[in-house]
């Protein structure tokens, strides 16, 4: 019909095309850096000025990471006793042991308990719960520290429902600051602040969508 015409598809852009715009872009980001004389140094801060660094400076190390991580809805436990009693009560009684772990632990959880060193990523939902070491801690967030150096599986540690990280007193710092200060050359560092969380645009929280569900951090 007259007046009534074709709509014309836009043609797509072919890869070429795309990678000459990206080189483009990043030609001229490359050349405006290039005139610098030196790049601007990481801005400091003053520690005295961080209202929650304040807070923990004078109370038991110990005691604020209690607090703080009952606080994200993680746990704190001092003994494996308490965590055989926990996963017995929960159901959770097959699961992932970090091998340097295995031998202890076996002999501490007692009878009922089915631990393996092997993780088996084609059978994730066989295990309940999995027990990693754990790099450090932070007592102003409650935050544990994972690390591929001491985080035997990193799957072992955040696809089972129960996650625990067995976590030396003398590695938890103090305050963030401290914590970054103290970190390794580790390529890969995660801070797991309570149980995996996620929330929909009508803000409802969920926990263990992205990960474990229950965080339990094991001081020893």
């Amino acid at each position: 019909m007259e007046g009534w015409g074709i709509p014309q598809v836009a043609e797509k852009p072919s890869n070429k095309k795309i990678m000459n715009a990206r080189e483009d872009m990043l030609g001229r980001v490359n050349k405006a850096l290039a005139v610098l004389p030196e790049r601007a140094p990481l801005p400091d801060w003053d520690a005295e000025l961080a209202v929650a660094q304040k807070l923990v400076a004078n109370h038991d190390i110990l005691e604020v990471f209690v607090e703080r991580i009952k606080l994200v809805n993680g746990m704190m436990m001092t003994s494996v006793a308490e965590v055989a009693a926990f996963l017995k009560n929960g159901g959770w009684t097959k699961g992932y042991c970090d091998p340097v772990l295995l031998a202890t632990l076996e002999t501490q959880l007692g009878s009922g308990f089915s631990l393996t060193s092997e993780f088996d990523r084609t059978r994730i939902d066989d295990y309940g719960f999995g027990i990693t070491r754990a790099a450090g801690g932070i007592a102003e967030t409650g935050t544990i520290i994972l690390n591929d150096t001491l985080t035997s599986r990193r799957l072992g540690a955040l696809t089972p429902w129960v996650h625990i990280a067995v976590l030396p007193k003398e590695q938890i710092h103090r305050t963030m600051t401290d914590a970054v200060k103290a970190l390794s050359a580790d390529p890969n560092v995660i801070w797991v602040t309570g149980p995996s969380k996620t929330a929909d645009i009508e803000g409802i929280l969920i926990e263990g969508v992205h990960g474990p569900g229950v965080q339990i951090a094991l001081v020893v």
